[in-house]
């Protein structure tokens, strides 16, 4: 989360300029800021910066790191930790700053509490093996945390050929692609899945930004088994993960 604030402000910073960050206690609250002195925002953007495909007068290259699925992620990972997140600029080229506000630990407590066991509880497992497969960091990391407690062993590759390369020898139970990488895209590179002996049935969910029926009809014809669209919750990843016989 601190990652994606932080990759944000450099984004938008040129060489030589400055990016602060700051962590304290308010209250019930551990307040971590990230503010820069890069492009910033217009006004009228402020409030939507977090919406998904955000963007102010920018195209949808990727010539910008991504969708802007950064902040989006940022904000539906702080929700789920019970916290909040917000957005200021003056303008323009007048920098910016993102606080997010997280519930802190008591100060102190009167008798220590019990060590809790690390990890999901075994019963929790669905599946041995899942990848992941996306060109943005951010995002095929985030989908690895959700998938976790899920399955045995994750892996996660950034391109189409990694992931062919990959599952061909990994064999993984279920593989979340997305749809629009470089290179070999999300596509082709389930076509490619399909082909190899032993993935035939595995369970393939494309991950998009998108979700029109068009654009669900072609993933279904390339050979995936469901079309996720970003951003995507963990209620929907276990929804979408087969339960399996266990040993």
């Amino acid at each position: 989360m601190v990652f994606n604030l932080l990759n944000n402000a450099a984004k938008y910073t040129d060489p030589g300029g400055r990016i602060w960050l700051t962590v304290e206690r308010d209250g019930q609250w551990a307040v971590v800021r990230v503010r820069d002195n890069g492009s910033g925002m217009k006004v009228e953007l402020v409030p939507r910066v977090f919406d998904l495909f955000t963007q102010a007068d920018r195209t949808l290259d990727r010539s910008q790191g991504g969708l802007g699925l950064g902040l989006t992620l940022v904000k539906r990972l702080v929700e789920m930790h019970g916290g909040k997140v917000e957005a200021r600029s003056e303008g323009a080229g007048k920098g910016s700053e993102f606080t997010v506000r997280l519930p802190a630990l008591p100060a102190e407590t009167e008798s220590p509490q019990p060590a809790r066991p690390v990890g999901p509880p075994e019963a929790a497992v669905r599946v041995d093996r899942a990848l992941v497969v996306d060109d943005n960091v951010d995002v095929a990391e985030s989908l690895t945390w959700m998938l976790e407690g899920l399955a045995r062993e994750l892996r996660m590759v950034h391109s189409g050929r990694a992931a062919i390369e990959v599952a061909g020898q990994w064999r993984p139970d279920i593989i979340l692609c997305d749809l629009g990488m470089p290179g070999i895209d999300g596509y082709e590179t389930c076509r490619r899945l399909r082909r190899l002996p032993g993935l035939e049935k595995v369970v393939i969910a494309a991950v998009s930004g998108y979700g029109s029926e068009d654009d669900r009809r072609r993933s279904t014809e390339a050979g995936f088994n469901r079309h996720l669209v970003k951003p995507i919750g963990r209620a929907t990843v276990e929804e979408l993960v087969p339960s399996v016989a266990r040993a």
